[in-house]
């Protein structure tokens, strides 16, 4: 049986097929969890239904000119700006990272020093690295769709990426208990990110769960 597509789902949701609309946000309910869960303290899944209910009020706005899911990634950075804002007033994501903002959220059973490593790090960096990092390595998502969520140019996505990875490398070095630990998070983060991955996915909630 062939799978409809997310334009498919959508234009079934938008002319009344609500059982399309709930195919839709089950296929992408965990990804939207994956992107709040290293970011905040607290508060995610509270965060995760605002970006679909945003996603609900808004699929009419969505033209199918870039993908889907670049357009729902888009949602939920808006929410998690605007969470950030009404939580600490901070406006610029820039130079702020999520551990400036507070403490880590429920953690990760990870069983390796360098998945730790990996998620520490990432939380120390600026949080526009951070996203961009995260959007690239746990969801695969290309520069211009990256782009497309940030609101920015593919050019300056390139830059955050490399200049985030630079970062990321950095505090990695400073968390390490040994230099070793460092140079095995470093030169494996792809597997490292597709291992915690899996991690934050069996912690996850079920989609209407709560």
């Amino acid at each position: 049986m062939r799978v409809p597509t997310d334009a498919e789902l959508l234009d079934a949701w938008r002319a009344g097929d609500r059982a399309a609309g709930r195919q839709l946000v089950d296929r992408h309910f965990h990804s939207i969890h994956r992107f709040f869960h290293n970011k905040v303290s607290s508060g995610v899944d509270d965060l995760v239904q605002q970006t679909f209910l945003a996603c609900t009020e808004g699929r009419a706005s969505y033209r199918g000119e870039a993908s889907f899911r670049g357009w729902l990634f888009g949602i939920a950075h808006n929410v998690l700006r605007m969470h950030i804002r009404a939580k600490h007033g901070e406006t610029d994501s820039s130079m702020k990272s999520a551990f400036d903002l507070g403490p880590s959220p429920s953690a990760v059973m990870v069983a390796k020093a360098e998945e730790r490593l990996m998620l520490e790090g990432l939380r120390r960096i600026p949080l526009d690295y951070q996203v961009a990092l995260e959007l690239f390595f746990w969801e695969h998502l290309t520069g211009p769709e990256i782009a497309q969520v940030l609101g920015v140019p593919e050019g300056t996505v390139r830059t955050r990426l490399r200049r985030g990875r630079l970062a990321l490398e950095e505090q990695v070095k400073l968390l390490a208990s040994t230099p070793a630990d460092a140079s095995s998070t470093i030169d494996r983060l792809d597997d490292w990110a597709a291992s915690i991955r899996a991690r934050v996915d069996g912690m996850r909630p079920q989609a209407g769960d709560g």
